[in-house]
């Protein structure tokens, strides 16, 4: 009776044993608690070993928490990669990479000793924006080189020239005229609306609006025997009497160009 007890109490001790030890190697097999292994992937290639919680690392100094080098010439200092999926912390969705200053300082600087560039964002959609912020005040330094394809010479020569356009157009449009043949008949135009002869010599051509604030001039369209023109606005005030004479200062009906500039 004494040896089945003693061999059923080994078996229960054998079996407590190894149950121990296959509890011990599944609780270590996610990664928390070991100690880093330098040279080697943490906790392990295995990714039944993956970390399922945050490694934190803090620290009350005056320099740095962390700091990761390599004095190789070719060697980065640090990767970090994920699997985040669109939207970032806004949506739920953690950035690779997140620097959260909760002072008033600078999150983030990034410093080069030289070459020609001191970064560089690619993606692998081109037609992502390479970066947005809410902030509306000016980026001190920064040049753009090209805005919407062009160059910034392109972009000032541009401007130069819509100015320019702009500038005559508010000038044509400020100015008037009116080509009228000998008989009396309206050629080419801006702003005057008819033009008739009513008698030798004497014709008179139509605005539409108010034109006694502006300037009136007439000029003779011919150098067949050449005499004088003259206009003057009448009391409606978008009508203009032109009168037209030979050399010896007879009436005679001559073509004229008038002008209205405002």
């Amino acid at each position: 009776m004494f040896r089945k007890f003693r061999s059923r109490t080994g078996l229960v001790l054998a079996s407590a044993v190894i149950i121990g030890l296959l509890a011990s190697s599944f609780a270590m097999a996610s990664g928390e608690g070991k100690n880093l292994l330098l040279g080697k992937r943490n906790p392990g290639s295995n990714p039944s070993a993956a970390l399922t919680s945050e490694t934190e690392i803090i620290a009350n100094n005056g320099t740095y928490g962390t700091r990761q080098s390599n004095k190789s010439d070719n060697g980065g200092g640090a990767i970090y990669g994920c699997r985040s999926k669109l939207g970032g912390s806004e949506k739920g969705n953690k950035p690779c990479i997140r620097a959260s200053n909760l002072a008033d300082g600078r999150a983030f600087e990034f410093s080069s000793n030289g070459g020609t560039e001191v970064g560089r964002i690619t993606s692998g959609n081109t037609n992502a924006a390479p970066f947005t912020t809410n902030a509306t005040g000016v980026a001190t330094g920064l040049n753009a080189d090209q805005v919407d394809g062009k160059h910034a010479d392109d972009i000032t020569k541009d401007a130069t020239t819509a100015a320019h356009t702009d500038a005559v157009a508010v000038a044509q449009g400020l100015t008037s005229f009116a080509q009228v043949a000998a008989d009396g008949g309206l050629g080419a135009h801006r702003g005057a609306t008819a033009s008739t002869s009513t008698a030798t010599g004497s014709y008179q051509v139509g605005f539409p609006a108010d034109i006694s604030a502006c300037a009136i001039q007439v000029t003779e369209a011919t150098t067949d025997a050449a005499g004088v023109a003259a206009a003057q606005l009448g009391d409606d005030k978008k009508t203009v009497a032109v009168v037209t004479k030979d050399a010896a200062g007879d009436p005679a009906n001559k073509p004229f160009h008038l002008t209205v500039s405002c």
